[in-house]
């Protein structure tokens, strides 16, 4: 008797969208789950991976695949990894796929279709996170030049491909502003399943894994269990299509149109991310307020990194999503041996860059 395939979920989502937030949330309410993690960024080092890794997470593995290029033609470690991981399939449950933020998740769809793949492993969803204050301030709208257009084209085209849109980051908005970030997401991917709401960062488990949205039904004919018998703060914002969960018109195979897998930044050289490293410990303060000046200065739209603290007391993470940039100070972790910021954005300057974190932060930087 064959081993049933081991089903995937995928989660795309633009730069700074908060998806590996949600994940390590995700991971913390899936103990009853065995988890295998590919988590995948644009650059050459792992921010993510290692935020991943600093709490507890028994029974979870975690693999790490820079240079956002996961399971594009030449890459060479998203096939191998996931035959590894069929090897062990008895100790695995799920396996979650994290996206660069400049990646289009049909790449993987359609690996996971291809001939190494579809006897092992099922697409279980793919969900697409949404930073949604910045959705609100028309942070994705095109017509406002080169970049605004690059990111409303990418921005659009992950909604495309997405069965389910997580609104993230709504801690603070009002009933209207969430009913206008829905009708905007469902005007620019109308085919979305049903839209969930993560207040706090957080993802309910049973909205989140094992909805087998892609296993082929003969009636084409799927319920997916009844919204309305999920407590309030549980319910999705229902699709359209969706009647008390109950999908129509032949929905159960969803199918995405997997023509153009490229790498958004493949087809748009302009998206560029580099690392800058220090060897010195970093004031937090000082920290804090050169990267907040340099995200005012110059183009970019995602910042992330470590660094050991002056102070002596663990490490500070930056994370920075354009001009909205946040340190935390870490003191129960280890320190890093060397400072280490991945600055993404469309045509950033790195040596105006590396100059002007010299100068802010009075610590040598290359």
């Amino acid at each position: 008797m064959s081993s049933p395939r081991i089903p995937v979920t995928v989660l795309t989502g633009f730069l700074g969208a908060g998806k590996t937030t949600l994940l390590s949330n995700l991971i913390r309410d899936s103990k009853q789950r065995r988890l295998a993690i590919l988590v995948n960024e644009f650059g050459e080092v792992s921010i993510d991976g290692t935020i991943l890794r600093t709490d507890d997470k028994a029974g979870v593995e975690i693999h790490d695949l820079a240079n956002g290029l996961v399971a594009y033609d030449d890459d060479e470690h998203f096939l191998p990894t996931m035959l590894a991981l069929w090897q062990r399939r008895q100790q695995i449950d799920h396996v979650l796929i994290e996206t660069s933020g400049l990646a289009l998740p049909s790449a993987v769809m359609e690996q996971l279709q291809g001939p190494e793949l579809a006897e092992r492993f099922v697409l279980d969803a793919t969900l697409a996170v949404v930073d949604t204050p910045l959705l609100l301030a028309g942070d994705f709208d095109s017509g406002h030049g080169q970049q605004d257009d690059a990111v409303a084209s990418l921005f659009r085209q992950q909604l495309e491909n997405a069965d389910i849109v997580v609104l993230n980051k709504i801690d603070q908005l009002d009933d209207a502003a969430m009913l206008q970030a829905e009708s905007t997401v469902r005007q620019l991917a109308p085919s979305i399943r049903f839209i969930e709401l993560a207040y706090q960062a957080k993802l309910d488990t049973r909205l989140t894994l094992g909805l087998h949205l892609h296993e082929v039904s003969g009636s084409g004919h799927r319920h997916y269990g009844p919204v309305s018998s999920l407590p309030l703060n549980l319910r999705p914002l229902a699709n359209q299509t969706l009647l008390d969960g109950h999908s129509h018109g032949g929905l159960a195979a969803h199918s995405h149109g997997l023509a153009t897998h490229k790498h958004f930044h493949e087809q748009d050289p302009g998206w560029q991310s580099f690392l800058i490293r220090s060897k010195d410990a970093q004031d937090a303060a000082r920290l804090l307020a050169a990267v907040e000046t340099i995200a005012r200065e110059e183009a970019l739209l995602r910042i992330k990194g470590h660094a050991a603290s002056a102070n002596g007391e663990g490490r500070l993470t930056l994370q920075a999503v354009r001009q909205r940039v946040q340190l935390q100070q870490e003191p129960e972790t280890a320190a890093p041996r060397q400072a280490q910021l991945v600055f993404i954005g469309y045509h950033p300057s790195r040596p105006r860059i590396v100059e002007r974190l010299r100068a802010l932060t009075g610590t040598h930087w290359q």
